[in-house]
């Protein structure tokens, strides 16, 4: 299995984000090609098939690494 580098999730995440809000406060072309484009890294990156699902499976990868992994060790900052 693939395992995504969790700075790139965070960071694809990240610019979605501000790109949203950006577009909510106001709509610009560019801006909506742009979000269309990491809309579609995201889905590439985690195998959904709309946004929706990969911006939900971006954040469960997220909220995973961020788990302890058990062992007694604390998992290392990114």
């Amino acid at each position: 299995m693939l395992v995504q580098d969790p700075k790139a999730v965070r960071t694809l995440l990240t610019r979605y984000a501000t790109l949203r809000i950006a577009q909510a406060r106001r709509e610009s072309p560019s801006a909506s090609r742009e979000l269309a484009e990491v809309g579609q890294a995201l889905c590439a990156l985690t195998g959904a098939a709309t946004v929706e699902d990969a911006v939900a499976a971006a954040d469960a990868l997220l909220d995973a690494g961020a788990a302890p992994s058990g062992d007694g060790e604390l998992p290392l900052a990114v």
